[in-house]
């Protein structure tokens, strides 16, 4: 039995702050967050984070900003107070043009509530100050030896995080996953002012110390090889390009330096670290054509843009955006990243590399060297490279493998370098029917020959479509091929689709589809298999994914299913119309479903596995 509504009332202060930090300060993530962001407002350029027991039993947050006078600190703990909010032409809060990254004046006094908090602040005219929050109970300002004459800057210490409010505490997570989140608030911000040093203390260890870079724009890419590690920098792309009043910069990584979640993403606006759905889902749609769906890549992208065309108040931690005009963001995001990706033409991750010496080395110093082939193993190896291919008839099907004076058996020694040395170099071997093995000037390359014929394909098929159509190829036979009835409603559906393709489809009875063409590049290949497939990509893709990225995902499974399989022989002249391919065409590094096409192993590196460095 229900009992009666109590009337209304107007709820206490304390009840009110406390209730405001449930939703601002939800973790000691959250107030490491407001009170970084305070001291990057403040014009800080050294900030200094310590905390204990994951933040939870001490956070200290330290700056050279501005500083607060007694009157400012006593205001800076009420709620609602902030210099942040501009004040528009007719006197109103301006909440259209927001250039900070608080503004709500919340952020203090609701830590304040649920904890032990003292702020010490000065500024370069005025006498340290200090002010105490005991859960709510205020006590000062009061006279503070903090810093000296003619300094400024600002000392936040928060003690004992929730200890007003014990149920929050038992929704804490250990120590150290609390810290880690700590960390990864204060990376982010980082990653967001490289002009600003941060220092992080954990448990009196130093996490990271980062020295201020000279400028903001150029210093970026140190900023993020020191944060996210010397890899990042060393396979990542630049990003730049703009639109109307909306312009972004960044890195984004190369395909094949993917992770297998979005930990590794990393987007600003207007300098202010977010999770946004739309950016997220711009990203995941400009490497659709290069990834599998259970992978993601790796990036840092910085939009700017008039403050009055984002509205940043839409989340309690300000972690959320929304703009005017989406689709110019998401237009603006897509066509960035596929430009950078396009400039990369074939290059691949130096990581892969780094990954197959590993593979090379012995795995432990016990054993010694690694263990080196037989000369009877070598002989075979060579006498099962060129000279079985050449017997092959084998060419990939209707792909204009024609032979181009590539050969490099048929050159001797001094016409080879009478030319410029190709940047995949020249086949010298096929191992397994499988991999091409070729040499070039600083090393050798080692080819995946389905996985990059795949790519070439996939390419020209997106070129072809794009041209007004792909060329199709009648079956003398139809093909049927028999489906589940929602899966014949969805491949019928998406007929008209299909057929700009070059895949001719149309409905066989309630549980089958009829093929009567098919692409022509791909010549013979399993058509049923392709049809399933095809109809298992309609029914995954969401409508969150555009027509133009649902078509790339089937010309992708087309590409797959007419490739030039492993375990194919493969002449000379074949091998090297491939590498050339791979070098003319664009994205070319990995494969439609983010593998690797090539490893590049340097001759250095070669030496040193030998010892010869």
């Amino acid at each position: 039995m229900t009992s009666p509504r109590a009337p209304i009332r107007r709820l206490e202060e304390g009840t009110i702050n406390q209730i405001a930090a449930g939703e601002v300060v939800e973790r000691p993530a959250s107030a490491v967050k407001e009170l970084v962001e305070n001291a990057v407002d403040a014009g800080a350029k050294r900030v200094a984070v310590t905390i204990a027991d994951g933040g939870a039993q001490l956070i200290v947050v330290e700056d050279d900003g501005i500083g607060m006078d007694a009157a400012s600190l006593h205001l800076a703990i009420e709620r609602h107070a902030t210099s942040k909010l501009p004040v528009a032409s007719d006197g109103s809060d301006d909440l259209s043009h927001i250039a900070t990254l608080g503004f709500r004046g919340e952020a203090l006094p609701s830590i304040g509530s649920v904890s032990r908090l003292q702020i010490s602040s000065r500024t370069a005219l005025s006498e340290g100050h200090a002010i105490h929050i005991d859960a709510g109970t205020i006590r000062g300002p009061e006279p503070t030896g903090f810093l000296g004459k003619g300094q400024s800057g600002t000392r936040v210490e928060v003690r004992d995080l929730f200890f007003a409010t014990p149920a929050r505490l038992k929704f804490l997570k250990s120590p150290r996953s609390e810290s880690l989140a700590v960390i990864d608030t204060v990376k982010r911000l980082a990653m967001a002012r490289p002009d600003i040093a941060f220092t992080l203390t954990d448990e009196g260890r130093v996490v990271f110390s980062l020295a201020a870079e000279v400028t903001m724009f150029d210093g970026r890419l140190p900023r993020l090889a020191r944060v996210l590690g010397r890899d990042f920098a060393d396979n990542a792309a630049q990003i730049s390009a703009a639109r109307e009043h909306v312009s972004i910069a960044g890195f984004a990584g190369l395909p094949t330096y993917n992770r297998a979640n979005a930990q590794m993403q990393f987007l600003f606006v207007n300098g202010r670290p977010v999770r946004d759905r739309l950016l997220l889902g711009a990203v995941r749609g400009a490497y659709a054509d290069f990834l599998a769906r259970d992978r993601h890549p790796a990036l840092a992208l910085f939009l700017d843009c008039d403050p009055e065309f984002v509205d940043v108040n839409v989340h309690p931690a300000k972690t959320e955006v929304r703009f005017r005009d989406v689709g110019l963001v998401r237009g603006l995001i897509v066509g960035a990243l596929k430009a950078a990706l396009h400039e990369a033409g074939h290059r691949a991750a130096t990581t892969v590399s780094s990954a197959a010496l590993q593979a090379f080395r012995a795995p432990g110093s016990v054993q010694g060297a690694m263990t080196l082939p037989q000369a009877s193993d070598i002989f075979r190896a060579r006498s099962t490279g060129f000279a079985e291919s050449e017997s092959s008839s084998y060419a990939p099907p209707n792909m204009d493998y024609t032979p181009r004076d590539f050969s490099a058996h048929n050159h001797d020694h001094a016409h080879d370098h009478a030319h410029e040395e190709p940047a995949l170099g020249r086949a010298r071997a096929q191992l397994h029917d499988t991999y091409i093995v070729a040499q070039t000037e600083q090393g050798v390359v080692l080819v995946d020959q389905h996985a990059a014929h795949e790519r070439i394909v996939y390419e020209r098929m997106k070129k072809a479509a794009l041209a007004g159509g792909i060329a199709r190829q009648a079956l003398l036979i139809p093909e049927v091929v028999e489906l589940d009835e929602t899966l014949v409603a969805r491949v019928v559906e998406r007929a008209g689709d299909l057929a700009g393709l070059g895949l001719g489809i149309e409905e066989f009875g309630p549980g089958a589809v009829l093929v009567r063409e098919i692409p022509a590049q791909l010549g013979k290949l399993d058509i049923k298999k392709l049809v399933r497939d095809i109809a298992d990509e309609l029914s995954e893709t969401d409508a969150a994914h555009t027509l133009k990225e649902r078509l790339d995902h089937i010309l992708a499974t087309m590409a797959c299913h007419g490739s030039v399989r492993a375990g194919r022989k493969l002449s000379a002249d074949e091998m090297n119309a491939l590498l050339r391919d791979m070098e003319g065409t664009p994205n070319t590094g990995q494969c439609n479903h983010g593998r690797p096409t090539y490893v590049e192993l340097k001759l250095a590196d070669i030496e040193r596995l030998f010892g010869r460095r």
